[in-house]
């Protein structure tokens, strides 16, 4: 879990060449961070613009990062690393952790999620500007970035494999499921021999990145992400793409998200039809794209999916002659069948979705990315519309930062997944 402890500036003992933190502050600090085995990181700023650790800052750390650890209880499961961090106008920020014997360690990678996505590396000297979309720096920091892809289906395989020909670091793929033929029409890189051999599709595209961008690596994870392994296999990456059919693993998603403050981004797409005098027609051809900050409105307050679909898709997996009469009385909304995405309206998806990360990371949009927390298009009709993250009224679950923490995910159920 996290937390922010803000301390009033009245507290403080501030000096041209000095600060002092509160003890008070720094005991309530420690206690909260003694009972979840957390890391307690002082933050301040440096007015004047200078972006990093000053003598000043040193002595600091050596006093007060000092008596936090040796204040810790050795009863520990982990050992404490607490640490210190600047920020300077304009909100870029550099961090630094101590180990028990006070040797210090910088931190790679400062992340900061809004509407806009901006990553601080330990390394730079100066705040650097934003690198401009699709160009070489823009390949170059993505290469350092790891980003999840749970589902490699239809439109998760377009998905992974434009994050993996732009360059990024590791790609780690998350599918339980194996290639059919009914795949081969809109899965890349699957073949009739996969197919044949019903291979993993994490496998699928692993093969084929290594023939592509051999540099990146990619972790094939072939579970459910309600599983474990998978879970904690997706809270190490820095970005997550959701390319799920499944309103389960949605919820999977949408939640770890929130407890591993990771942004996310959520594409789904659908060709529901209708059967009018004349003979079944296309009814329209809807696709969604969603982008959750941490903190901001979730899947869930967007009404993607609700406590009913989810018990429609649970009854029909686990009860099928309970789902089909539920149905039957009126009582599943959403349960008609739909017809199967192909593989241009996958594509169409995925690259908006991709679009959507760069737009965030790599800012190119001349209006901005606030409006655009939520997505949808209709290709029958032609139609656009989009909305702000504050457009959802927020139901705050209490996950935000939890972490890994039991029970996984706030969810008691997913204790007894291996």
């Amino acid at each position: 879990m996290c937390d922010v402890l803000f301390v009033a500036h009245e507290q403080c003992v501030r000096s041209a060449v000095s600060l002092t933190w509160p003890g008070d502050y720094l005991d309530r600090a420690l206690a909260a961070a003694e009972t979840e085995d957390l890391s307690i990181l002082l933050l301040h700023s440096h007015p004047t613009g200078f972006y990093g650790f000053s003598q000043v800052d040193y002595r600091s750390d050596q006093e007060v990062v000092r008596s936090l650890i040796a204040g810790g209880s050795v009863d520990r499961l982990r050992e404490p690393w607490h640490g210190s961090a600047v920020m300077v106008p304009g909100g870029a920020i550099k961090a630094r952790v101590y180990d028990r014997a006070m040797h210090s360690h910088a931190i790679d990678l400062v992340a900061a999620y809004g509407d806009n996505l901006n990553f601080y590396w330990g390394e730079d000297h100066d705040p650097r500007p934003r690198p401009m979309a699709f160009g070489e720096a823009m390949k170059q920091e993505l290469h350092r970035l790891s980003i999840a892809v749970v589902g490699v289906s239809g439109t998760g395989s377009i998905v992974a494999e434009q994050v993996l020909r732009m360059g990024a670091g590791e790609v780690i793929v998350v599918d339980f499921d194996h290639i059919e033929d009914k795949n081969l029409n809109r899965i890349l890189n699957s073949t009739q021999a996969d197919a044949a051999a019903k291979a993993l599709k994490v496998d699928v595209f692993k093969a084929a990145a290594a023939r592509i961008s051999p540099q990146t690596r990619v972790r094939a994870v072939p579970l459910d992400v309600s599983k474990r392994e998978a879970i904690m296999a997706a809270a190490q990456a820095d970005i997550i793409f959701s390319c799920v059919d499944g309103l389960e693993a949605r919820h999977i998603c949408d939640r770890l998200a929130s407890a591993m403050l990771q942004p996310l981004f959520d594409v789904g797409v659908t060709i529901p039809v209708r059967t009018p005098s004349r003979g079944m027609v296309i009814a329209n051809i809807s696709g969604r794209v969603d982008y959750v900050q941490p903190g901001g409105t979730t899947l869930a307050d967007r009404g993607v999916y609700t406590p009913e679909l989810l018990e429609a898709e649970y009854l029909r997996r686990t009860d099928p002659i309970m789902y089909a009469a539920r149905v039957q009385e009126g009582y599943m909304p959403g349960a008609g069948q739909e017809a199967p995405a192909v593989i241009c309206v996958n594509m169409h998806a995925a690259s908006a979705v991709v679009l959507e990360f760069v737009a965030r990371a790599y800012p190119y949009r001349l209006d901005g990315n606030a409006v655009f927390a939520h997505n949808e298009f209709d290709l029958a009709a032609e139609e656009r519309s989009c909305a702000t993250d504050g457009a959802f009224p927020a139901n705050p679950t209490g996950l935000l930062g939890a972490g890994l923490r039991s029970p996984l995910l706030g969810l008691p159920g997913l204790e007894d997944c291996p």
